[in-house]
């Protein structure tokens, strides 16, 4: 599994595809402008969580959420991994592959943080939450809620999540958020 950009190969076979067009015909005319690139998983938003703002990266893509924070040995205080599902389920996650302790939040889709649960390095057991209307999981140090005062309760920013989707160039209506 890899981290992906979901946006790479398309974009690089449409460019081929239309250097290729331009050159076969001819045509002394400009190739249209390259589209912005979208922002991939490595990068960090910065996105509140309980009126904390924490950098996050946005995992989206199905190999983004099955590689997730595996093999990583560390996170800054106030970074995170939110893992975004396109319609409410139930959340399963477990530790496979994963050194650093961790605390999950399961969040609804108003973004309120619903469940907590501790996530113990290389456990392959399953972390199911109770509720099967969440849509959003954020990973962060085990701890990082209890010490930052963040219960349930607590409110995503939805706005925030809206644009760092639209930056890694996925539609947030798709997701039921607003476009920012």
């Amino acid at each position: 599994m890899k981290n992906a950009n979901p946006l790479s190969a398309a974009a690089a076979g449409i460019l081929a595809l239309a250097a290729l067009v331009f050159s076969a015909c001819g045509d002394s005319a400009p190739p249209p402008a390259q589209p912005a690139a979208a922002r991939p998983l490595a990068d960090h938003f910065p996105i509140a969580v309980g009126g904390r703002t924490v950098d996050m990266q946005v995992a989206v893509l199905p190999a983004e959420q099955e590689r997730g924070l595996m093999e990583r040995r560390e996170l800054g205080r106030d970074e995170g991994m939110l893992f975004v599902s396109a319609a409410p389920q139930q959340e399963n996650f477990w530790m496979r592959d994963t050194p650093t302790p961790l605390d999950i939040g399961y969040f609804t889709p108003e973004g309120e943080l619903a469940e907590i649960y501790p996530l113990l390095p290389f456990d392959e057991r399953v972390v199911s939450s109770r509720s099967a209307r969440l849509q959003f999981a954020l990973e962060m140090n085990q701890g990082w809620y209890a010490t930052n005062g963040i219960r349930t309760g607590a409110r995503l920013d939805l706005r925030a999540l809206g644009a760092a989707l639209k930056a890694r160039g996925f539609d947030p209506a798709k997701f039921g958020l607003a476009s920012p």
